[in-house]
């Protein structure tokens, strides 16, 4: 008799309905787990795991080397800097993120917080909630984004589409810093490279954040840059929390030397008004906060699950894993992947 299968997967508060269904009709074992488990609880689970699934929850060396016959390892979602790559390679166990699903979606939600800010949309409604009518005053006076700069970091796919948004869409001028990509590349994707973060930063109106977090990214955007920053100037950032110094950042917005930020992403999540270190931003009415929620759509979480199904079932069947990102550590794989494109 055939052992059955088992599949772990982390994260279930992001309900996966038609991909667990369709893992269960494989009958395989499918065990669901909660985001705030304990390593201790999770190497349990995973001891004996056929196949992990996970979203936030660490994937730590640990818990790579506790298991006995894992067969791979897939995010669904993008960000990989929870699981420990080298841990998983020296296992010869492949690694495979969902790099696609959701850059349209997410730059949609950048884009929603930043003209959210720019017309001042959230005190406006609770003045209106509170108060039934505010005058144009000059509290309530927003600005345009037609004819104003905005700066991206990272110009990958997410910022992109957030390029296309802002120029061709709005009218803005796009600047973009990203090492790795040619000025020929940024410029077809209607972006002005800059090479300089810094000298970048002083010029925009808008900066918003779409790099992945990885050791050079850490802090990318410290107390330094934020000081380069136009006090009229927004900060939206939807891609890791670690990006940007999240203490320097918040004295930056209670100083007023910053006008205000977007944030979907955070260092420690969740957020909690007690003793969260950014907790003093629920207080302040030039913050929007959002709850990692920005690739959080219908037609997002169809592709989502798809695509993360299509990725397991290899691994179930045997055949090789399909590896659509360019992340240098998940491209440096040699075991058990094959590279689309």
């Amino acid at each position: 008799m055939t052992e059955q299968v088992k599949i772990v997967r982390t994260d279930l508060e992001l309900e996966c309905p038609n991909l667990d269904q369709a893992l269960r009709d494989t009958g395989a074992n499918l065990v669901l787990l909660p985001d705030n488990i304990s390593q201790a609880d999770l190497m349990a689970q995973t001891r004996d795991a056929d196949l992990i699934l996970m979203c936030y929850t660490p994937i730590t060396a640990k818990v790579i080397e506790n298991t006995k016959q894992l067969k791979g390892i897939v995010k669904f979602g993008v960000g990989i800097d929870a699981i420990d790559i080298d841990a998983a390679r020296a296992r010869k166990i492949p690694v495979v993120n969902i790099p696609e699903y959701a850059e349209q979606t997410v730059a949609e939600g950048a884009f929603a917080m930043m003209i959210a800010l720019a017309k001042k949309l959230m005190p406006l409604h609770t003045a209106m909630q509170n108060q039934g009518w505010v005058w144009p005053t000059a509290r309530w006076i927003g600005s345009d984004i037609a004819g104003k700069t905005i700066g991206l970091v990272g110009v990958g796919k997410i910022g992109k589409s957030m390029a296309r948004m802002a120029g061709a869409g709005f009218g803005a001028k796009v600047l973009g810093y990203n090492p790795n990509m040619a000025h020929a590349a940024m410029q077809s994707a209607g972006v002005e490279k800059c090479d300089d973060l810094q000298e970048m930063l002083k010029q925009c109106d808008f900066v918003s954040v779409h790099c992945v977090l990885n050791d050079s990214t850490h802090h990318l955007i410290g107390a330094d840059e934020l000081a380069c920053m136009k006090p009229t100037a927004i900060l939206i950032n939807v891609s890791r929390g670690a990006i940007v110094d999240e203490v320097a950042l918040v004295q930056a917005l209670q100083n007023r030397s910053i006008a205000g930020a977007a944030l979907d992403v955070y260092s420690l999540e969740p957020l909690n008004r007690k003793d969260h270190p950014m907790r003093a931003l629920f207080d302040m009415d030039n913050v929007i906060l959002s709850p990692h929620l920005s690739f959080y759509t219908q037609e997002a979480m169809q592709r989502l699950e798809g695509e993360t199904l299509a990725r397991c079932m290899e691994i179930l069947n045997g055949q090789l894993i399909t590896v659509k990102s360019k992340d240098p550590r998940l491209m440096a794989q040699e075991n058990g992947v094959v590279f689309e494109g």
